[in-house]
């Protein structure tokens, strides 16, 4: 005998008129809407938000970095990979840093931000730890105090980055970029492998430290890094100088 399945409400997907359809990324932090809001990649920094109703929300990779949201009712809002800073302003009850979004002092343990673009972040005190992040980024960002404990950052772009403080213990720095960088005090001695990462005019680094680095095996410190046309021995020898 057959049993007679009740009826259900079909999935929305697009409104009944498709040319009112905005894409997630153009939506404006604006009242009226129908909810749950698709403001997914939405450029919303630098706002002062009106008494929104952001419950259930994606805000998935949305910035946020200086909008103040306190005025909005955000419960069950998903944050993960959005862009906060010291300035971006949450209800009491929101704990931006474990919400899976991006700021400082996030947790960020083991997420997956391959080829993330974090150029010029305020990433200070953020845990990196076991995170992905082959190919990000994170040129000229704040990375003050960053665990980067056996983070995955080959390939990875810390041009100009200010890393005071962080530590890599574990990582794999394999070609990656840390050209003009700041490593004063950084831990890098403890990295899984340097091998073809670029240390060209670099501050910071002791020369205890540099005597470490360069006692690694040569088949990381010959290593040839084909994007800055450097190997790893070379740009470590500059820095002990004449």
């Amino acid at each position: 005998m057959l049993t007679e399945l009740p009826n259900r409400e079909p999935m929305v997907l697009l409104p009944r008129d498709p040319s009112r359809w905005i894409p997630p990324e153009q939506q404006l932090p604006e009242g009226g809407q129908p909810t749950p809001i698709d403001g997914r990649g939405a450029r919303w920094q630098q706002r002062l938000l009106p008494a929104l109703d952001l419950r259930g929300a994606n805000l998935c990779r949305a910035d946020l970095r200086g909008t103040d949201l306190s005025a909005c009712l955000m419960d069950g809002v998903d944050l993960r990979l959005a862009r906060y800073d010291a300035d971006t302003r949450v209800p009491d009850g929101i704990d931006l840093p474990r919400s899976g979004a991006v700021g400082p002092a996030a947790v960020l343990n083991g997420a997956f931000l391959n080829g993330a673009d974090l150029r010029g972040m305020d990433l200070r005190h953020v845990n990196f730890m076991g995170a992905y992040l082959s190919g990000a980024d994170l040129s000229g960002a704040l990375l003050l105090g960053v665990r980067f404990v056996g983070a995955d950052l080959r390939f990875a772009k810390l041009q100009g980055a200010v890393c005071d403080a962080a530590r890599f213990t574990g990582a794999q720095l394999q070609q990656a970029d840390f050209r003009a960088a700041d490593l004063s005090n950084a831990a890098l001695e403890g990295a899984e492998s340097i091998q073809g990462a670029d240390f060209t005019g670099v501050s910071g680094l002791e020369a205890a430290q540099l005597e470490v680095l360069l006692n690694r095996p040569p088949a990381e410190l010959d290593c040839w890094n084909p994007i800055t046309r450097q190997n790893t021995r070379a740009s470590l020898q500059l820095l002990l100088g004449p």
